[in-house]
């Protein structure tokens, strides 16, 4: 097989596990359609964006759900440390 006929078939492959969605057909945050001859940013790893706009703005969102995240995890934490206090149980048994 000749390496131009396997490169095309590489790039029209399914994603596996999601038959009918291409990977880079549309703007994973706001769902533009990419264009074949159109500039894509991507952002881990392998989810497109139509713009370094769209790319930042997810960058933010999941920078804001890491610190919500980590917010309810220190307040998680901290009312086990206290109930176990409370109640005398070593926090590392």
């Amino acid at each position: 097989m000749a390496a131009s006929v396997a490169c095309a078939f590489f790039f029209d492959a399914e994603p596996v596990g999601e038959p009918g969605n291409h990977a880079l057909d549309a703007c994973a945050l706001c769902t533009k359609p990419l264009a074949r001859d159109s500039d894509v940013f991507m952002y881990r790893g392998d989810t497109p964006y139509c713009s370094e706009e769209c790319r930042h703005e997810q960058m933010h969102l999941d920078a804001v759900s890491a610190r919500q995240a980590a917010r309810r995890q220190q307040r998680f934490s901290a009312g086990a440390e206290s109930g176990c206090a409370r109640r005398g149980v070593s926090v590392g048994s």
